[in-house]
């Protein structure tokens, strides 16, 4: 299975999440947050839907507000998103070698940013604002100080081995 056919979307559950909000414009980026937080991104269907199912929206205008914030993402995400520093601090003390770790261990061609099999995001972020435990990686929200490519390597096979 390939990461554009991992989710269909369901109208009903995009109802109840405009609903839960009060149908109100003004809350469009909530509503946003909590379908990326259900597909893991924000599907092209999902975003026309909701342009043309809430009053005073379009299609248009959700995609311009999904775009212009960075929190948003339009390609599928991993179950686990690794966010690799590549701040100042984090490059001068090796990030980069254990980005190339990742990137060797879980299989992921330049350009690619999610596993085939949908498990898996990578990202290179500017700062975590972790510096004195540099070189850090965030994994879904933990984060994972001092990181060498062998290092790196056991936390994504202890992960790989709780899916299996």
């Amino acid at each position: 299975m390939t990461a554009e056919n991992l989710h269909k979307i369901d109208t009903s559950k995009l109802d109840e999440i405009i609903n839960q909000y009060g149908g109100k414009k003004s809350n469009l980026i909530a509503i946003l947050q909590k379908v990326q937080e259900v597909y893991r991104y924000l599907p092209e269907d999902a975003m026309i839907y909701i342009g043309t199912k809430m009053e005073g929206l379009s299609p248009a205008t959700v995609f311009g507000v999904a775009t212009f914030y960075a929190q948003f993402s339009l390609e599928p995400k991993g179950k686990y998103e690794v966010k690799v520093c590549d701040g100042t601090a984090c490059h001068v003390r090796g990030s980069m070698p254990v980005l190339t770790a990742i990137k060797a261990r879980l299989d992921l061609k330049d350009g690619q940013m999610t596993t085939n099999d949908g498990l898996f995001s990578l990202e290179t972020v500017s700062c975590l604002g972790a510096c004195g435990l540099a070189p850090v990686v965030v994994i879904n929200g933990k984060v994972y100080p001092q990181m060498t490519s062998d290092a790196i390597k056991i936390v994504l096979d202890t992960l790989l081995k709780e899916e299996a």
